[in-house]
């Protein structure tokens, strides 16, 4: 590994591992590992990994990761932790927060929206809190259902409304850009609980805003 790449990944651990010095050289040592193992990749598909344009992609594509993979590095559900004292017991709905995330079978990128809503009971938290919420989860392997659970489940933990609904509608590159190929195809997952799960009309309600033009 080149002294500079070395350094730049050093930098990239310090800013999530503080000054642990023995965990940074043992997550050096791995990102060592993988970037060879894209380089032994290249090769395998057909390609010269030394060859100008891909010389400089295992570690891009150790940096990509790293990105891709920022939720493993916070706990989301502390974003709901932020509440305001605002008399309202009535639908809160926060549609189409875009979300990226990947699928932890192919590694393949699935990336939608999310549509979050509750019922407060006495704790209500910011709007982007729950976008926040939603992006802390969406970035680590995942699968839709798994992620539109925790969504579900961190809000009924944190907040403790009277009812929780999250419908995540997402494309999927596993499906649409490789083996069965139906580019068209998109998956929706919901969960529900509380009230939403109790009253149709109240789950109807949030069904119609969903519907709405804004």
């Amino acid at each position: 590994m080149a002294l500079s790449t070395q350094n730049l990944i050093a930098q990239k651990f310090l800013e999530t591992l503080g000054t642990n010095s023995t965990e940074i050289d043992k997550k050096i040592g791995q990102a060592d590992t993988f970037m060879n193992a894209v380089k032994e990749l290249i090769d395998l598909c057909g390609d010269n990994p030394e060859r100008d344009g891909l010389e400089e992609t295992p570690y891009r594509v150790l940096k990509a990761f790293l990105e891709y993979t920022e939720g493993y590095r916070e706990d989301p559900k502390t974003h709901l932790e932020k509440t305001f004292d605002v008399n309202h017991n009535e639908l809160v709905l926060i549609r189409d927060i875009e979300f990226h995330s990947m699928c932890e079978h192919h590694f393949a990128p699935f990336f939608g929206v999310a549509h979050v809503g509750y019922i407060p009971d006495k704790k209500i938290t910011g709007l982007s809190k729950i976008a926040r919420t939603v992006e802390g989860y969406a970035k680590r392997f995942q699968v839709q259902e798994r992620l539109t659970n925790e969504i579900a489940d961190a809000i009924e933990e944190v907040l403790e409304p009277k009812g929780v609904m999250v419908i995540i509608e997402a494309k999927h590159m596993c499906m649409c850009g490789r083996g069965i190929k139906k580019s068209s195809a998109s998956t929706a997952t919901s969960s529900i609980r509380g009230t939403f799960m109790e009253k149709p009309e109240v789950r109807g309600e949030f069904l119609s805003l969903l519907q709405r033009q804004m």
